[in-house]
Order: structure tokens, then sequence, then C-alpha cells
């Protein structure tokens, strides 16, 4: 399907849902304007803000943030995804101790760095991750550091580059099940995503992998329970499962919103199918209490 007729056939949706009660949030405190200045002035970018997640206020009022490294700009048009996409700035030598100095004034025991997609680099972006675990360990030694990355077309060379710097979590989201891949993330592929995390566990069996899929995006239970099958058959030791939300008009509409009942059940599938750590509801996202959701968990093999 063409940009312009994906856009046409987005344009066409009915009406967007009121949301149901349940997905009400926080208003901000004082903590997230803290938070706010801080990130502004070490000119850092974090998903939070860019991907317009519903747990900003929440996340950096306790102050806690997600790092969003390589610029805001992505090279890749994911129709779930809020991000710009466009031509990229180059990345930032000081960036890596721009964060590290973040999380350190933050107090971070656990520190998340995620980025956008860099297709326009020959590392695509793998090096500026090493950099960035590299020096977060200079600067927080006892801190736990995970890694939320876009797909590096599945090359072993440049998952390695990250693996060799030791992150505790090495996280790569599937989004989606099989069946939503072309119309969700038209320049992904179901298959490669899990290759990333099998190619993980080849290289650094020692090293936790987690992956991470929306619903309501018209997904059967069936197809969401292959995918977690899939996941575990490849190694994912930990899983998050969250209500997808339109974040703007140009994205995907919505096709359910799943109650939190129905969430407990996905958990306790998970559970059941052998992941080591499982959050799941209607905010969960990869980065929403990792620290617990990492801290919580016993790993164990596939």
């Amino acid at each position: 399907m063409s940009e312009e007729a994906a856009s046409a056939t987005i344009k066409k949706e009915k009406p967007k849902r009121r949301l149901p009660p349940w997905l009400k949030r926080p208003m901000p405190t004082r903590g997230m304007l803290d938070t706010r200045k801080l990130v502004n002035g070490l000119r850092l970018h974090t998903v939070c803000v860019e991907a317009r997640c519903p747990n900003l206020s929440e996340c950096w009022s306790r102050g806690t943030a997600t790092f969003m490294i390589l610029g805001d700009v992505c090279t890749r048009r994911c129709r779930f995804c809020a991000v710009t996409t466009g031509k990229p700035l180059p990345p930032e030598d000081d960036e890596p101790e721009r964060l590290a100095a973040a999380a350190a004034q933050l107090k971070l025991r656990h520190v998340v760095i995620t980025s956008v997609a860099r297709d326009d680099l020959p590392d695509e972006g793998a090096g500026q991750f090493a950099r960035c675990i590299h020096a977060t360990r200079q600067m927080l030694p006892q801190a736990t550091v995970e890694v939320l990355v876009p797909d590096f077309h599945a090359r072993p060379e440049l998952i390695r580059i990250i693996c060799d710097e030791r992150p505790e979590v090495f996280n790569h989201n599937l989004e989606t099940v099989a069946s939503q891949q072309k119309r969700v993330r038209p320049a992904a592929r179901y298959r490669r995503s899990l290759d990333v995390l099998r190619i993980v566990k080849e290289i650094a069996p020692d090293i936790t992998t987690k992956s991470g899929v929306m619903v309501g995006l018209g997904e059967t239970k069936d197809e969401l329970l292959q995918a977690m099958k899939d996941l575990r058959a490849v190694g994912c030791n930990l899983l998050t499962i969250g209500q997808y939300l339109c974040p703007g008009g140009k994205q995907v509409p919505v096709e359910k919103y799943y109650p939190p009942r129905e969430f407990d059940e996905l958990a306790d599938i998970a559970k059941e199918l052998g992941f080591a750590g499982v959050a799941a509801g209607p905010f969960v996202r990869s980065s929403y209490f990792a620290e617990t959701l990492y801290a919580d968990t016993t790993v164990r093999s596939p």
C-alpha cells in the first residue's frame, strides 16, 4: 500500500473513540517540572516526549525518564508512532556524557536508553549506544542499564557492538502480531525482530532479553498467543504488554480497548509459557517501571 493510500485509509476511519474510565492519568507534580528542566538543560531527547507517552506525568514526577539518543528524527515511518520522520542530523559526540550526567543527577538505579531508527548511518547507531552505555558505567557504576534498540536489520556485527558493553537488559520490541506488521510498521519485519533477540542470546546468553507488544490493533487472542510462543522460542526472558493508544490523527486508529482483566489473563498465559517476568496492563510500556520488572526477575532458559 502506498503512503498516500494508507493516509487516505486512516482519514476514512470512524471518529476517535472516547477513552474508557481506566485510561485516565494523574496530573503532573512539581517533580515533573524538575525533570523537564534537567532534560532540557542537558539538551537531551526522551521517548516520553517524542512518542507522546501517556505515562510522562507519572514517570517524570517520580524523577525518571527514558533517554532517546541519536536525535528526534527517525528514518522510518511506523504508523503507530508519533516520532517525526525525516533526514536526521549527525550524531552528537558529547551526547553520551550528557546522558550519563542526567542519569547521575536523577540518581537513577536503572538507566533505560532507546533511539530513533538510524538507517542512514553505516552502523545504524550501534556505536552510539555502546558509547552511551560506557559513559553511564563510568558515571554510575552501580546502576543497571537497559537498551531498547531498533532492529539494526538483524546484523550480528552491530548487535555485538552493544552486547560487548554488557547491558543488563537488551530490549527490542516485536510491537504487534505477524498479521499486523506490514500495516503498522512497514519498514520492519516480524521474523527480523525475532532474529535480533535470537542473535543476542547466541552472542551473550547471560544478557536478559526483553520485548513488548501492543494490543488493540486488530489482533486476535490466538495471534497474541503465537507471538508469545515465537518470542519464547528465541529465548526472550521478559515481556511487556500494553494498550495501543493512537497518538494523533496520522496514526492507525485503536480497534479495541482491552479492560484490565484481559491484561491479567494475558499475563497469566505469558507466565505459563515461561517468561521470567511479565508486565501487562493498559498503561504498560517497554520502559514503564523497567527497573522493577528487571529487579523482580529470575532469568531462566527458554
